[in-house]
């Protein structure tokens, strides 16, 4: 396997990683135009789940890029790339069970949002960041859930409008989830491999 994460800390590789978060975090936001447009603007950073997810990814490709690490932006990317990765996953195949038809950019979304979910996943062995990090994260996106079931700004799937409930329950429990598996990869497993020995917080 070692080999594997010579290739995740390879300048160039990082490099087109970077160029594809960037380009899927702008096309992400562009995504999301027609829901921003009519959400409040004391909402409106708390509607773009993965635009956003991807976006603290960015941070943590370009300290990768330095040789260093942006610890929070670390704990940030782990918990809402597999968050909204897995939740994106589910929705579409929710929507396909529901209505019998899924179009082909829920197929896409699936890939990308699957793609999401392993990236952070994969980085683990690089990051440094501490509890004071993760719980950070933790308040983020716990506050985001509210912000999205309880003030009802969540990402829209209309076919899916009837189980909002169901819906706002199952991505609790996947945030708990979430933030367990960034504590069990991100600080409980050793840290054995490493792009720089510094770290900033």
């Amino acid at each position: 396997m070692n080999w594997i994460y010579l290739i995740l800390a390879d300048k160039r590789f990082l490099w087109i990683l970077f160029i594809v978060n960037l380009f899927g975090t702008i096309y992400g936001y562009i995504w999301y135009e027609g829901q921003l447009k009519v959400t409040p603007d004391i909402f409106l950073i708390f509607v773009p789940d993965s635009p956003t997810a991807t976006l603290f990814f960015v941070f943590v490709l370009i300290a990768f890029l330095f040789n260093r690490n942006f610890s929070l932006m670390e704990a940030l990317a782990i918990v809402t790339l597999f968050k909204y990765g897995v939740w994106a996953v589910v929705m579409n195949i929710w929507t396909l069970a529901a209505t019998g038809d899924l179009p082909w950019t829920g197929y896409m979304l699936m890939a990308s949002h699957s793609a999401m979910a392993i990236q952070g996943l994969l980085y683990a062995p690089f990051y440094r960041f501490k509890i004071r990090h993760l719980v950070i994260a933790g308040i983020w996106t716990l506050h985001n859930d509210v912000i999205d079931y309880v003030f009802m700004q969540y990402p829209k799937y209309g076919a899916l409008y009837m189980y909002v409930k169901e819906i706002g329950y199952f991505t609790f429990w996947l945030s708990i989830a979430s933030l367990a598996i960034a504590y069990f990869w991100g600080i409980k497993s050793k840290r054995i491999y490493a792009l720089s020995p510094q770290n900033n917080s």
